[in-house]
């Protein structure tokens, strides 16, 4: 059967893919984000996944106000990196994987959840921003990805508790599927941020380190965090630290197994207008 061996958090920060892209990784202002995915890369050097689960939200690329899923799940066989208005980024295209993904989407529906199953989508940096964070700057990505595209820009917006329930409706899906499989679950967003409006520019390193350490030792308690503490405290685009449950909640501990590992952890002000939060967990069973 297959497995989720671990899961992987970060912001996709857009200017982080910038920096990659045009080889300012080891200027002085963004040496210090950069060094914190040394050991990740090293990592995932050791353990490459035979699949990434990747969660994310579309930043108004393949979706806008005219169609708006909660949770879109890719189902097709490839996804091609959206032009953002300055062109796409120069990375691969993204490999997907249908059979795995049809069948997370039958399980999941079956358990309740609406999910939105598209097969053609563009990705923007939301997902292309984490895979060269941990993967570097490969001509194909190292192993197909499954991307799930949840609305955390138009309100209403699911719940962090909503979010944690995906989770282990996802983790029994991928571990029904008959074939096995080494299967990474990935959260992105965040950390605290804000974008416009008066706290334009705002950041809660005090939230961001309090968030990292209950994702950690108590997920089910932060799982039940009210949308209007995360915009109080994280800002308004703070809402998609939400994200990160859904990848916490398909971790073994969330139905009874045992407490992850911690490989690694990481946390820098300010990247751009926002902090870079990054954590490795690895499951113990």
């Amino acid at each position: 059967m297959a497995r989720i061996t671990a899961s992987v958090y970060t912001s996709h920060v857009p200017l982080i893919g910038v920096a990659i892209d045009q080889g300012k990784t080891e200027e002085p202002y963004w040496r210090p984000i950069f060094s914190g995915y040394e050991h990740s890369k090293e990592w995932m050097a050791n353990n490459p996944p035979d699949v990434v689960f990747l969660v994310y939200n579309d930043h108004a690329t393949a979706f806008s106000l005219e169609l708006i899923p909660t949770f879109a799940l890719g189902t097709g066989e490839k996804y091609t990196i959206a032009d953002e208005g300055w062109g796409p980024r120069p990375v691969p295209d993204v490999v997907g994987h249908p059979e795995l993904a049809a069948h997370i989407a039958q399980s999941v529906i079956q358990s309740d959840f609406d999910l939105t199953l598209v097969n053609q989508m563009d990705v923007d940096h939301g997902l292309s921003v984490p895979l060269s964070l941990m993967f570097g700057q490969p001509k194909t990505w190292p192993c197909p990805v499954i991307p799930l595209a949840v609305n955390v820009l138009q309100y209403p917006v699911p719940s962090g508790q909503r979010c944690y329930q995906l989770g282990q409706a996802i983790k029994k899906a991928i571990e029904s599927y008959d074939e096995p499989l080494n299967v990474q679950i990935w959260g992105t967003g965040g950390m605290s941020h804000q974008l416009q409006g008066q706290r334009a520019g705002l950041i809660n390193s005090q939230f961001d380190h309090d968030f990292l350490e209950r994702l950690i030792v108590s997920p089910d308690e932060l799982a039940a965090m009210p949308h209007i503490e995360y915009i109080r405290e994280a800002g308004s685009e703070g809402i998609e630290l939400v994200m990160w449950l859904i990848a916490r909640g398909a971790m073994s501990d969330a139905t009874g197994g045992p407490k992850p590992t911690v490989k690694h952890r990481f946390y820098h002000v300010p990247a751009s207008n926002t902090a870079v939060g990054h954590l490795i967990l690895e499951n113990n069973e």
